[in-house]
């Protein structure tokens, strides 16, 4: 039996990843909605938010 188990602890949203790269948060927004769910780039919801997007440490290298 195979037991899947996620070893991410953290991930950054797309806000704060431009702001610490020094980039557009528009040109970063472009670029995170051609990767896909493999790069490490997902939606994170909240009560009464439409949500955001997100990146783990992989992601942000990507």
């Amino acid at each position: 039996m195979t037991i899947h188990v996620n070893k991410v602890h953290h991930v950054t949203t797309l806000t704060q990843v431009a702001k610490d790269l020094g980039e557009d948060e528009d040109w970063l927004r472009d670029v995170a909605s051609k990767m896909e769910i493999e790069d490490s780039v997902i939606w994170v919801y909240d009560v009464g938010e439409d949500g955001v997007q997100a990146l783990t440490h992989f992601g942000i290298e990507t």
